[in-house]
C-alpha cells in the first residue's frame, strides 16, 4: 500500500453531490492520510500500514522536538483513497494506473484500513471510495511523510 501522511492543522473532505457538496470526514489536529492499495496488499499489509502511521512520531513535543505520535496528542486520522499514488508516468505524459489495485480489491483494502483505524484509535474519520472529492487542509510544518507497506 502506499500512503502519503501530511500533519494538518484541520482537513476536511467533501463529496460533490448533484445539487450541492457534503462534507464526510473532518478533523483538526492530525493527520490527512491519502491512500492506495496495490494488486498484491491484503489485509495485513493495510493494518501494518495503519500502525505505522498511529506510532510515527513526528509531533512536537515540548522543546518543540518532532517526538510525539498522533495517538499521543489526541490528533485525528483523515483516511482518503487516492488511486492516484500508483500513478506511472514512465511511458510519457499521460499517467497510467496500472499498479492501483483493481476497484473491487481497493475498496475492500480501504474499508478494512477504516475499520482496523477505528478499532486503534477514537478519532478517524474518511472520504468517500470512488467520489468526486474535495480536500481541504491547511499542511501543519509543512510535514509530508511517503510511506509504502509491503
Amino acid at each position: 500500500m502506499i500512503a502519503i501522511l501530511q500533519r494538518v492543522r484541520e482537513a476536511r473532505v467533501e463529496v460533490a453531490g448533484p445539487v450541492n457538496s457534503r462534507v464526510t470526514g473532518q478533523i483538526g489536529p492530525g493527520f490527512l492520510m491519502l491512500v492506495c492499495a496495490e494488486p498484491g496488499d491484503t489485509e495485513a499489509v493495510a493494518e501494518k500500514l495503519i500502525q505505522k502511521v498511529l506510532k510515527l512520531r513526528v509531533f512536537s513535543d515540548e522543546a518543540g522536538k518532532m517526538n510525539r505520535s498522533v495517538q499521543d496528542v489526541g490528533g485525528g486520522l483523515l483516511i482518503v483513497s487516492q488511486f492516484t499514488l500508483a500513478a506511472d508516468t514512465s511511458g510519457g505524459n499521460r499517467p497510467s494506473f496500472t499498479g492501483a489495485a483493481p476497484a473491487e480489491l481497493g475498496r475492500r483494502l480501504y474499508e478494512h484500513c477504516l475499520s482496523f483505524a477505528r478499532s486503534q484509535h477514537p478519532l478517524v474519520q474518511s472520504g468517500e471510495f470512488g467520489a468526486d472529492m474535495q480536500v481541504h487542509l491547511v499542511n501543519d510544518g509543512p510535514v509530508t511523510i511517503p510511506l509504502r507497506m509491503t
